[in-house]
């Protein structure tokens, strides 16, 4: 009995003759599924890993440009594109409907599958959102996207598909923790884009350096610009302000600025006034939900009526005056290049022309009128002179071809005024379809010129100070829930009574019709005290959509 456990514990047990051979195909399969997975691995001869971005070429469809993109940059987790879900009107439920009970077999299982659960969590992964054109399927109208960082690598990639969607008009970035790098970068591909975009909205994204003020350059082209939640102090608005206007140039491409929930004082406010002194394109502008107070509120209030120039702007006024003086001097075809400089000296001497006496543009063109005819036989004696001194004793003067070669050399100084009318007219026509109207030097001398400079408006004296008309282009002016006083109130209603009693005498059709619409409710005072009441009566019959809504009433009964 004790030889048997031994005998049985000493000698080995022999597989089976099956079982090693099954042992010895698995081992095989696992070694040729290891020799299959380094084989895939490893890439294919002469094909590069990475495709170089730079020799891709994009066919305007976003979702395909923005794969491959990714995918050549080697970008594998990238965000999907993703048609933005239409928001839905729903209808208001009945009483009914409302009160009936949820049903036991209505309310969702408990065996919820585990697709379903990752459909509900897809919502949360970074995505950009598109709007599509009706016409076309594929071309992408508006870009959105929030709640995920933008960093270089996503603005890069951009920098290449945006400018193939030639239908593009917004671009809505929503808490996507831009940077003041991010926000440069993001600025410089802004120029690449169509020229159908025109919106954009960064909204959500506070950045210290407060440099939102870049989005607002003399080379923009956008024209409505969004800037809530962003956090904008006083500083920010100082920025914003300059950016608006100064002395030397002001922005003319910006017409709708929101800056509603941030931190503007009056401070702050008193910067964005200063910059609606002389801008004269911005019609919207909201300053809702800040901490604007009676002294920011005073300062807006003032730039809605006449208000009293610097001493800096006059000066400025003068220097302008002098330089469009000069202008009209030398764009009169009496005073071209090619004319007699022996009549010119003697239309100067008679008259005593200079740049001093041309401040005022009616003097001035009393003054071009007077040489025409005055001097006229001074000028064909001057010419007859010089003409026989150049042709000499054989040849007349008054013959054809002398006449001609003069009044080519004439013609080539007055033509250039109406050729550059035209060409201008043009280039207005060309900016709606192409990305930037191209114009020639003095196509931009023409249109700095006739464009009027604020300070160039007519002036009102009184007590040995200049007056400058209110801003009147400004439409809509939104200042719900500050923190705005009756104090505050007296400058709006001073202000808005001076719009209505000017805007009522309509000249002409382009004339600017003044503000039409202005919010102050939510305030610091009392909805119906004398001073809001009377403000609301003013603007009542001036608020477009009032009127219409008036119209209808009044045409259905």
């Amino acid at each position: 009995m004790s030889s048997e456990p031994s005998t049985t514990g000493t000698s080995p047990r022999t597989p089976r003759p099956g079982a090693q051979k099954s042992s010895g195909a698995v081992t095989k399969k696992g070694d040729r599924a290891a020799k299959d997975k380094t084989a895939s691995t490893l890439p294919p001869v002469g094909e590069d890993e990475p495709k170089n971005p730079e020799e891709y070429q994009c066919t305007g469809v976003l979702e395909t440009d923005f794969a491959e993109l990714c995918t050549r940059s080697g970008y594998v987790d990238f965000p999907k594109v993703v048609t933005r879900p239409r928001v839905q009107q729903s209808s208001v439920p009945s009483a009914s409907t409302s009160e009936k009970p949820v049903l036991d077999d209505q309310r969702p299982s408990a065996s919820c599958s585990q697709s379903s659960l990752e459909s509900k969590y897809v919502f949360f992964r970074p995505t950009i959102q598109v709007e599509l054109e009706q016409e076309d399927s594929k071309a992408v109208k508006e870009i959105y996207i929030r709640g995920w960082k933008v960093e270089d690598r996503i603005l890069g990639i951009f920098s290449k598909c945006l400018p193939s969607l030639s239908q593009l008009q917004a671009i809505n970035l929503w808490k996507v923790g831009l940077t003041d790098k991010t926000l440069t970068t993001f600025i410089a591909l802004l120029p690449l884009c169509s020229s159908t975009l025109r919106k954009v909205s960064l909204e959500g994204n506070p950045i210290p350096e407060q440099s939102f003020s870049k989005l607002m350059g003399l080379d923009s082209t956008i024209v409505h610009l969004s800037l809530r939640n962003n956090n904008i102090n006083d500083h920010g608005a100082q920025l914003l302000g300059q950016a608006l206007s100064t002395l030397q140039n002001s922005n003319r491409t910006l017409v709708s600025l929101n800056l509603a929930f941030n931190h503007i004082g009056d401070v702050g406010a008193g910067y964005i006034a200063d910059g609606l002194r002389l801008n004269r394109s911005l019609l919207w502008l909201s300053l809702a939900h800040n901490h604007i107070q009676d002294k920011g509120a005073l300062k807006l209030a003032e730039v809605l009526r006449p208000f009293e120039l610097t001493h800096r702007e006059v000066v400025e006024r003068r220097r302008l005056l002098l330089v469009k003086g000069t202008q009209e001097r030398s764009r009169s075809p009496s005073s071209s290049r090619y004319g007699d400089s022996k009549a010119e000296r003697e239309k100067s001497q008679t008259l005593g022309i200079s740049n001093v006496t041309l401040v005022d543009k009616q003097e001035k063109m009393q003054s071009l009128k007077a040489p025409k005819t005055i001097s006229k036989k001074k000028e064909k004696t001057g010419e007859v002179v010089k003409k026989e001194e150049k042709l000499g004793s054989g040849q007349s003067p008054t013959q054809g071809t002398p006449k001609k070669e003069d009044a080519a050399k004439a013609g080539k100084g007055k033509v250039t005024i109406p050729e550059q009318k035209m060409s201008k007219g043009k280039a207005t026509k060309m900016g709606a379809k192409e990305k930037r109207s191209i114009l020639l030097e003095s196509e931009l001398v023409v249109e700095a010129t006739e464009m009027v400079n604020p300070l160039l408006e007519p002036v009102e004296h009184r007590d040995g100070k200049v007056f400058l008309p209110g801003n009147k282009v400004l439409l809509h002016l939104n200042l719900l829930r500050n923190q705005i006083t009756e104090v505050g109130l007296e400058g709006f209603l001073t202000a808005v009574q001076y719009q209505v009693q000017v805007s009522k005498p309509k000249t002409s059709p382009k004339a600017p019709l003044g503000l039409l619409w202005l919010s102050l409710a939510k305030n610091c005072f009392d909805p119906q005290c004398p001073t809001h009441v009377m403000i609301q009566e003013l603007m009542l019959p001036r608020d477009p959509v009032k009127a219409k809504a008036r119209e209808e009433e009044a045409a259905a009964t």
